[in-house]
């Protein structure tokens, strides 16, 4: 890993070409294939890490062409701090002139970046999670998408499981940051319609190294259920605290925590929880007859196959489906514009909207004007932890 970290943060400092499917070239010679610039945001060191390096596994998988074009890449690490992923957007776009940015992978960074994207008019395909990244749609958020669910979805995956297992009460333990704040607000909508009563809602920050206090308080109020709300592996840690102080309840994660990384921290104290992931993470535990089976399979197969047994990652996958999303687009945007000119990153922002039915290892995409995340329920299932591997909950 430190050796693919170290070749990641080496070439953000030149432009490199990386590989991938071709598609089909729509210009009339090979003098006029004109490279495709993509420029790449991950957390490729800090605590959101384990969410960004499983992104930048996938990158070699990509090809060496999008839409028929070459495909040239700049990747960057944020560091998981949001004012160097606002700087890391700034000097791709006015620097190395991208045509697309993909990234960043957390949402924070996702937020900060935002009203970059409308004043250079150009399109990010973000792999965080928080909601308020697409939502809600407006000037800014144009020109901006985003892969993983909104909170609804996983949300109401949740609260289905609850209502079988007759939950009533829960209590929320929620990351201090953008994607805690969208959870809670979800939560908070939803809560009566199910007839769930959030009895105590804590809170702790991802640089917090003890979270006994707030365990303490949702031990104490006696909660059925317990849903943590944090990206990567600092979700364990709340988790973690709670069984070791003799918490029995069912303990619910979201796909945010969903790595090889948790599993490894968490160890058997995360054993049997329950977590709303995309089926990449259960692959070939899908039906036969779900449309996203064979794409996760596939991907599942490319990656493991590089990386060895059970590295597959919800986190990998979305930057692997960023890349199809493309190869869907760039075909469309080229038939009007030249890469690298202001009306090619028009037309691609255009062509990513007019997405319909693109199967992906997550979801079934199909945007819109008034959706840029294009995802039904179908983009979440539900996991539970059994001997440190994922298990379809069915």
């Amino acid at each position: 890993m430190l050796q693919n970290l170290s070749f990641a943060i080496r070439r953000f400092a030149r432009p490199l070409l990386v590989v991938a499917s071709a598609g089909l070239a729509t210009l009339s010679s090979a003098q006029d294939l004109r490279p495709i610039h993509v420029g790449v945001i991950l957390s490729l060191t800090g605590p959101s890490a384990a969410l960004g390096i499983p992104g930048n596994q996938a990158l070699p998988l990509w090809g060496d062409k999008v839409g028929g074009q070459p495909l040239k890449l700049t990747v960057i690490n944020d560091a998981s701090d949001s004012t160097q992923a606002t700087t890391a957007a700034r000097r791709l776009i006015e620097e190395n002139s991208v045509d697309v940015i993909i990234g960043p992978s957390y949402t924070p960074n996702s937020m900060a970046i935002l009203p970059l994207l409308p004043e250079h008019k150009i399109a990010a395909i973000s792999l965080a999670g928080g909601g308020a990244i697409v939502e809600p749609m407006d000037a800014t958020r144009k020109w901006s998408y985003k892969l993983s669910p909104t909170e609804t979805v996983a949300t109401r995956l949740v609260f289905d499981h609850m209502k079988k297992s007759s939950s009533k009460t829960l209590g929320v333990v929620a990351l201090s940051n953008a994607y805690g704040d969208g959870y809670l607000r979800v939560i908070g909508k939803l809560a009566d319609e199910y007839g769930i009563k959030v009895v105590t809602t804590e809170r702790w920050g991802a640089a917090d190294q003890a979270v006994m206090a707030q365990a303490l308080k949702v031990i104490a109020s006696q909660p059925d259920a317990v849903f943590i709300v944090g990206p990567g592996t600092p979700a364990a840690l709340p988790h973690v605290t709670l069984v070791q102080r003799g918490y029995k309840g069912t303990i619910y994660q979201t796909q945010g925590a969903a790595s090889p990384d948790f599993l490894r921290v968490g160890g058997r104290d995360v054993e049997g929880a329950l977590m709303a992931v995309a089926p990449i993470l259960v692959a070939e535990q899908l039906p036969a007859d779900n449309p996203i089976r064979a794409v996760a399979t596939d991907f599942v197969t490319r990656f493991e196959g590089k990386y060895g047994p059970g590295s597959r990652s919800v986190f990998g996958a979305s930057a692997w489906d960023a890349m199809l999303l493309l190869q869907v687009a760039v075909p469309v945007a080229l038939k009007t514009a030249k890469p690298g000119t202001p009306e090619f990153r028009s037309a691609l922002r255009d062509a990513l909207e007019a997405t319909k039915d693109a199967v992906g290892t997550a979801a079934v995409y199909t945007m819109s004007p008034t959706d840029h995340n294009g995802v039904d329920a179908r983009s979440q299932v539900l996991a539970r932890i059994e001997g440190g591997q994922w298990k379809l909950v069915r």
